[in-house]
């Protein structure tokens, strides 16, 4: 006779146990490989040039390469971004003051130089990663079926993608120049509390 505290043992049950495990495994191989950030980001340059290979050799899958390609220039746009965007920012102010916001109510500093601020990134450096990997094997899937081989002029998608990604681009180092910010740790590092 069964006790009622036992749980039913159906295949619902067993296969949901399964990728429970198949769940915590794969998030401790990610968290293992979080602090390796140069090996990682080799193997995702491994895995795209082992997609490009693919494609150069095989001369198909063209929309596919493109797709990858649009992902990835969107991926790059939201790491170079802040989370804090300072345009946004100031299109709210602008709106608020046109509606006849409170004049009274307590102001923080307006210029740009008056504190620090640190750069955070809209997309973080490991979901940069972790979605770039994917849609690579994602990608090097794709190319495994006739179905995504769509006959297409490829030079007119190289041509588009290049001309896409130079005023992106543009536009993003004029937002950079405008509102001063810089998304890389460029120069020398602060140190704080040691020996000189």
């Amino acid at each position: 006779m069964m006790s009622s505290d036992e749980p039913a043992s159906t295949p619902f049950h067993s296969a949901q146990a399964s990728f429970s495990k198949f769940q915590r495994q794969y998030q401790q191989t990610l968290d293992r490989w979080t602090p390796h950030v140069l090996q990682r980001w080799l193997a995702t340059l491994g895995l795209l040039a082992l997609f490009m290979l693919r494609i150069v050799l095989s001369q198909g899958w063209y929309i596919v390469c493109y797709g990858l390609a649009i992902y990835l220039l969107n991926l790059l746009l939201a790491f170079l971004q802040p989370k804090f965007d300072p345009s946004l920012q100031d299109d709210l102010l602008a709106d608020e003051i046109e509606e006849g916001g409170d004049q009274n109510a307590p102001v923080l500093p307006s210029q740009r130089d008056d504190e620090f601020r640190p750069f955070v990134r809209r997309l973080p450096e490991w979901q940069f990663w972790l979605s770039a990997t994917r849609a690579t094997l994602v990608s090097l899937f794709c190319t495994v079926s006739e179905v995504f081989d769509v006959p297409v002029y490829w030079p007119i998608l190289v041509v588009y993608f290049c001309v896409l990604f130079a005023l992106t681009m543009r536009r993003q180092i004029q937002h950079m120049i405008k509102y001063k910010y810089i998304p890389f740790d460029i120069g020398r590092k602060a140190r704080y509390g040691g020996s000189k």
